[in-house]
Protein backbone atom coordinates (compact mmCIF):
# COMPACT_ATOMS: atom_id res chain seq x y z
CA UNK A 1 0.00 0.00 0.00
CA UNK A 2 0.89 3.83 -0.96
CA UNK A 3 1.47 5.94 2.26
CA UNK A 4 1.97 9.29 0.55
CA UNK A 5 1.45 12.96 1.65
CA UNK A 6 -1.96 13.62 0.07
CA UNK A 7 -5.31 13.22 1.94
CA UNK A 8 -5.90 10.03 -0.34
CA UNK A 9 -2.63 9.24 -1.05
CA UNK A 10 -2.38 7.18 -3.84
CA UNK A 11 -3.21 10.02 -6.07
CA UNK A 12 0.53 11.63 -5.91
CA UNK A 13 2.04 8.83 -7.20
CA UNK A 14 3.57 10.14 -10.80
CA UNK A 15 5.50 7.27 -11.78
CA UNK A 16 2.79 4.87 -12.53
CA UNK A 17 2.96 3.50 -16.06
CA UNK A 18 0.54 1.16 -16.11
CA UNK A 19 -2.79 2.34 -17.88
CA UNK A 20 -5.40 3.26 -15.02
CA UNK A 21 -9.17 3.33 -15.65
CA UNK A 22 -11.95 5.10 -14.30
CA UNK A 23 -15.59 4.03 -14.28
CA UNK A 24 -17.73 6.73 -13.02
CA UNK A 25 -21.63 6.67 -11.71
CA UNK A 26 -23.12 9.58 -9.83
CA UNK A 27 -20.96 12.23 -8.41
CA UNK A 28 -17.86 13.16 -8.93
CA UNK A 29 -16.53 15.54 -6.77
CA UNK A 30 -14.08 16.83 -4.31
CA UNK A 31 -11.72 13.73 -3.57
CA UNK A 32 -13.66 11.75 -6.01
CA UNK A 33 -13.20 14.31 -8.93
CA UNK A 34 -9.26 14.02 -7.73
CA UNK A 35 -8.84 10.45 -7.74
CA UNK A 36 -10.69 9.95 -11.65
CA UNK A 37 -8.43 12.82 -12.73
CA UNK A 38 -5.28 10.37 -11.29
CA UNK A 39 -6.83 7.82 -14.22
CA UNK A 40 -5.38 8.09 -17.68
CA UNK A 41 -8.99 7.40 -19.26
CA UNK A 42 -12.22 8.49 -17.31
CA UNK A 43 -15.89 6.70 -18.57
CA UNK A 44 -19.16 8.31 -17.08
CA UNK A 45 -22.65 7.43 -16.92
CA UNK A 46 -25.24 9.73 -18.28
CA UNK A 47 -26.06 10.97 -14.92
CA UNK A 48 -22.72 11.75 -13.77
CA UNK A 49 -22.06 15.13 -12.12
CA UNK A 50 -18.46 16.28 -12.22
CA UNK A 51 -17.25 19.29 -9.46
CA UNK A 52 -15.12 21.07 -7.61
CA UNK A 53 -17.66 21.46 -4.85
CA UNK A 54 -15.46 21.48 -1.71
CA UNK A 55 -15.25 24.79 -2.68
CA UNK A 56 -18.35 25.88 -1.01
CA UNK A 57 -16.72 25.02 1.87
CA UNK A 58 -13.22 26.59 1.96
CA UNK A 59 -11.88 22.51 1.80
CA UNK A 60 -8.82 22.87 -0.94
CA UNK A 61 -8.23 20.52 -2.92
CA UNK A 62 -4.71 18.53 -2.04
CA UNK A 63 -5.13 15.12 -4.17
CA UNK A 64 -3.80 16.75 -7.52
CA UNK A 65 -7.02 18.53 -8.39
CA UNK A 66 -5.12 21.66 -9.01
CA UNK A 67 -2.28 20.44 -11.33
CA UNK A 68 -4.53 17.47 -12.83
CA UNK A 69 -7.73 19.32 -13.96
CA UNK A 70 -5.92 22.25 -15.75
CA UNK A 71 -3.41 19.48 -18.09
CA UNK A 72 -6.88 17.44 -18.80
CA UNK A 73 -9.41 20.10 -19.74
CA UNK A 74 -7.59 23.63 -20.11
CA UNK A 75 -6.71 25.87 -18.30
CA UNK A 76 -9.85 27.97 -18.63
CA UNK A 77 -12.21 25.55 -17.65
CA UNK A 78 -10.13 24.31 -14.64
CA UNK A 79 -10.90 27.34 -13.36
CA UNK A 80 -14.21 27.84 -14.31
CA UNK A 81 -14.85 24.77 -11.67
CA UNK A 82 -12.18 24.93 -9.18
CA UNK A 83 -13.05 28.85 -8.79
CA UNK A 84 -16.75 28.59 -8.66
CA UNK A 85 -18.00 25.35 -7.06
CA UNK A 86 -20.46 24.33 -9.99
CA UNK A 87 -21.15 21.02 -11.32
CA UNK A 88 -21.13 19.87 -14.86
CA UNK A 89 -22.97 17.07 -16.24
CA UNK A 90 -21.72 14.13 -18.40
CA UNK A 91 -22.51 15.62 -21.80
CA UNK A 92 -20.42 18.83 -20.97
CA UNK A 93 -17.31 16.35 -19.19
CA UNK A 94 -17.56 14.91 -22.52
CA UNK A 95 -17.26 17.99 -24.56
CA UNK A 96 -14.55 19.68 -22.47
CA UNK A 97 -12.32 16.19 -22.62
CA UNK A 98 -12.60 15.08 -18.92
CA UNK A 99 -13.84 11.97 -19.75
CA UNK A 100 -13.92 9.47 -23.14
CA UNK A 101 -17.24 8.18 -23.46
CA UNK A 102 -20.70 8.32 -21.73
CA UNK A 103 -22.46 5.00 -21.07
CA UNK A 104 -25.26 3.55 -18.96
CA UNK A 105 -25.41 2.64 -16.23
CA UNK A 106 -25.36 -1.23 -17.10
CA UNK A 107 -22.70 -1.07 -19.04
CA UNK A 108 -20.21 1.56 -17.37
CA UNK A 109 -18.12 -1.10 -15.38
CA UNK A 110 -18.09 -3.91 -18.78
CA UNK A 111 -17.11 -0.57 -21.07
CA UNK A 112 -14.33 0.39 -18.65
CA UNK A 113 -13.30 -3.64 -18.34
CA UNK A 114 -13.39 -4.09 -22.22
CA UNK A 115 -11.05 -1.33 -22.77
CA UNK A 116 -9.01 -2.42 -19.57
CA UNK A 117 -8.82 -5.94 -21.66
CA UNK A 118 -8.03 -4.13 -25.15
CA UNK A 119 -5.01 -2.15 -23.83
CA UNK A 120 -3.74 -5.37 -21.34
CA UNK A 121 -3.89 -7.80 -24.55
CA UNK A 122 -1.47 -5.04 -26.57
CA UNK A 123 2.29 -5.62 -26.30
CA UNK A 124 3.31 -3.57 -22.85
CA UNK A 125 6.75 -2.19 -23.33
CA UNK A 126 5.85 0.25 -26.01
CA UNK A 127 2.78 1.06 -24.34
CA UNK A 128 4.07 1.73 -21.02
CA UNK A 129 7.13 3.68 -22.12
CA UNK A 130 4.75 5.52 -24.66
CA UNK A 131 3.08 6.47 -21.38
CA UNK A 132 6.33 7.45 -19.17
CA UNK A 133 7.33 10.06 -22.36
CA UNK A 134 4.40 11.84 -22.09
CA UNK A 135 4.35 12.20 -18.23
CA UNK A 136 8.10 12.82 -18.21
CA UNK A 137 7.75 14.86 -21.45
CA UNK A 138 4.77 17.22 -20.07
CA UNK A 139 5.72 20.84 -19.70
CA UNK A 140 8.76 20.68 -21.11
CA UNK A 141 10.08 22.23 -24.17
CA UNK A 142 9.42 20.23 -26.94
CA UNK A 143 13.50 19.48 -27.88
CA UNK A 144 13.24 17.65 -24.06
CA UNK A 145 10.04 16.25 -24.92
CA UNK A 146 11.31 14.93 -27.62
CA UNK A 147 14.77 13.62 -26.41
CA UNK A 148 12.85 11.70 -23.70
CA UNK A 149 10.91 10.07 -25.85
CA UNK A 150 13.76 8.82 -27.88
CA UNK A 151 15.38 7.78 -24.93
CA UNK A 152 12.62 5.69 -23.42
CA UNK A 153 11.31 4.64 -26.47
CA UNK A 154 14.70 3.14 -28.17
CA UNK A 155 15.04 0.54 -25.15
CA UNK A 156 12.35 -1.11 -26.97
CA UNK A 157 13.83 -1.69 -30.11
CA UNK A 158 16.18 -4.52 -28.95
CA UNK A 159 13.22 -6.60 -27.43
CA UNK A 160 12.55 -10.00 -28.78
CA UNK A 161 8.51 -7.96 -28.37
CA UNK A 162 9.59 -5.57 -30.77
CA UNK A 163 10.94 -7.65 -33.22
CA UNK A 164 7.48 -9.77 -33.26
CA UNK A 165 5.40 -6.70 -33.77
CA UNK A 166 7.69 -5.47 -36.51
CA UNK A 167 6.64 -9.16 -38.42
CA UNK A 168 3.09 -8.69 -36.97
CA UNK A 169 2.59 -5.37 -38.66
CA UNK A 170 4.45 -6.42 -42.02
CA UNK A 171 1.86 -9.70 -42.11
CA UNK A 172 -1.31 -7.00 -40.38
CA UNK A 173 -1.33 -8.96 -37.61
CA UNK A 174 -1.62 -6.49 -34.75
CA UNK A 175 -1.72 -7.88 -31.50
CA UNK A 176 -5.03 -7.02 -29.66
CA UNK A 177 -6.36 -5.33 -32.36
CA UNK A 178 -9.86 -3.86 -32.39
CA UNK A 179 -11.41 -1.60 -35.12
CA UNK A 180 -12.76 0.67 -32.12
CA UNK A 181 -11.78 1.49 -28.64
CA UNK A 182 -15.51 2.48 -28.16
CA UNK A 183 -17.07 -0.64 -27.46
Amino acid sequence: IYRGTGYLGFTRMTDVFKPTIAAVHGYCVAGGLEMALWCDIRLATANARFGCLERRWNVPLVDGGTQRLPRTIGWGRAMDLMLTGREIDAETALAWGLVSAVTTEDTAYPMARTWAERIAAYPQGALRTDKQAAIRGWGLPLDEGLRTEAMLGMTQLNTSEFTEGVQRFRTRRAKGAASDATD
